[in-house]
């Protein structure tokens, strides 16, 4: 492994199971891996289907899809068609909070393909694809691991842009066929064909954890692998615990353990609040929080959701509405644009997010973040929106103190430490130049979506993020700025991380 990439450490509570030999080994390779972990059984197609069921295998990448629906999907259309199906591992982490299936494809990659390989063989695949994001471990630590071992079939790695909506399930597949990586405006079941071109193959596609837990699955058979968890929710699942100035700490536990203990072994308090589930997860408030059973029945029942097993505590040190602000804003960059939503509703609660978070506007502002998000949601091509919402819409209610402080006044008085991580490279930007500006306005015309006019006609902001679908806007409202009051900044990306 290179010198530049830093692996994430992990803990496990309970049984070690896709973190067994971590403590002993930076990376299983082959041999590492034979060592710890025993030789991997042979399943009929039949007898793979129905190990799934039993264990109720579910992807472990958001939204907690049953595996063995999307298997017997895909098994169907390949019956239907003679098309031979495809194995898709979904290992592009483009959430900043989130390092879970990083950590598998970097340190026990081989774990990861034994649940790929174990269904193309059951399966009769013809090809396995593995999406990795571009600078991250994966890729260079899977195709070292498909080099080492004998496979059931050809399997190659797609690298992806490092970027929140390439973990979408039809923006990895079209990334697979060699298309611009974002989610699909039309959706449709990649079961049916998703991957291939032109020559559409039924495809299975499962996020790395999901792979790994089958690997784990087939190796103790249902009864061994429902001796931890609860009983609707069998085994163990992989947390990734932020922990504020170090890195995450990725934590293997059986569903069901209190987030409180969880908290507790990586010496965190719950604080004001706890975000479960990601950037696309919500919020809970302390004392719902300690006693909180990781679960998705269990998280539901308190308004939460599992998500992607990201956590992350806000201390009281922070200002809440500053931390929410920062990320909203950077959500509505990561989206691509397609539809309404993204377009308008993101954009608009983040700047009306950041007004408030500066202690001004009023209610007003604040029933203008709740009309935006309550628009984005159920409305978009993908569910970037409805995430990003709930998101935002938890953490309101959760911090209804410190919102209702920055709502009648200049706020809560406490610095934004920058504690929910965010990538470290900027995006691009437009600048407004003050000293230039004659508040023509043109710029709000040529740049809609992305400049906001005062009534004066002035830009609201001087700083202005810029997502990849308003470049075209952004350097129009540069070029024909009659005041040459306009510049885009594009910095340099770390060293190290691909273009």
């Amino acid at each position: 492994m290179s010198a530049r990439i830093e692996l994430p450490q992990v803990r496990h509570l309970g049984p070690a199971r896709l973190t067994a030999g971590l403590d002993r080994f930076q990376r299983l390779d082959l041999a590492a891996h034979v060592r710890v972990h025993p030789p991997l059984p042979r399943f009929a197609q039949d007898d793979l289907l129905y190990l799934a069921e039993r264990v109720d295998l579910r992807g472990r990448g958001g939204a907690g899809f049953p595996f063995t629906r999307k298997a017997r999907a895909a098994v169907a259309a390949a019956g239907r068609t003679g098309a031979r199906p495809v194995i898709v591992v979904n290992g592009s982490e483009g959430e900043p909070p989130s390092a879970k299936d990083r950590m598998l494809l970097a340190r026990a990659p081989h774990l990861v393909l034994d649940g790929a390989c174990l269904a193309a063989a059951a399966f009769g695949a013809e090809e396995i694809v593995i999406g990795v994001a571009s600078g991250s471990p994966g890729e260079i630590s899977v195709p070292a691991a498909l080099d080492e071992r004998d496979l059931p079939c050809p399997a190659r790695t797609v690298r992806l842009p490092e970027r929140f909506v390439s973990g979408e399930s039809s923006a990895l597949i079209r990334g697979v066929n060699g298309l611009p990586v974002q989610p699909a405006a039309v959706k449709a079941r990649a079961a049916e064909g998703g991957t291939g071109g032109v020559r559409r193959r039924p495809t299975l596609l499962s996020n790395a954890e999901t792979w790994a837990q089958l690997a784990v699955a087939a190796r103790l058979g249902p009864e061994a692998y429902a001796a931890v968890g609860t009983t609707t929710e069998p085994g163990t699942v992989l947390l990734t615990v932020n922990r504020p100035g170090s890195g995450p700490l990725v934590v293997e536990t059986p569903f069901g353990t209190r987030l409180g203990d969880v908290l507790d072994a990586c010496g965190l308090r719950p604080g004001d609040g706890v975000l479960v589930g990601g950037y696309h997860g919500a919020w809970l408030g302390p004392a719902d929080a300690a006693g909180a059973p990781l679960s998705r029945t269990g998280l539901a029942e308190l308004g939460g959701t599992l998500g992607a097993g990201a956590i992350a505590a806000l201390p009281a040190a922070t200002c809440p509405l500053g931390e929410i602000t920062r990320v909203a804003a950077w959500l509505a960059g990561e989206s691509t644009g397609q539809c309404g939503p993204c377009r308008r509703g993101l954009p608009d609660a983040a700047e009306a997010l950041t007004t408030l978070a500066t202690g001004g506007g009023g209610p007003a502002v604040l029933e203008d973040v709740r009309r935006a998000l309550g628009g984005a949601q159920r409305g978009g091509a993908c569910s970037h929106p409805d995430g990003t919402a709930r998101f935002v819409l938890s953490a309101l209610d959760v911090f209804a103190r410190d919102v209702e402080a920055h709502v009648a006044g200049p706020g809560c008085g406490r610095p934004v430490l920058g504690v929910l991580p965010l990538p470290r490279h900027e995006g691009a930007r437009l600048e407004v130049d003050w000293s230039r500006c004659a508040g023509h306005g043109l710029c709000g015309v040529l740049a809609p979506g992305l400049v906001r006019l005062g009534p004066h006609g002035y830009p609201t902001s001087t700083t202005i993020p810029v997502a990849p679908w308003q470049e075209h806007g952004a350097r129009r409202a540069v070029n024909q700025c009659p005041a040459l009051a306009l510049r885009m900044h594009r910095p340099e990306r770390a060293p190290g991380r691909p273009r």
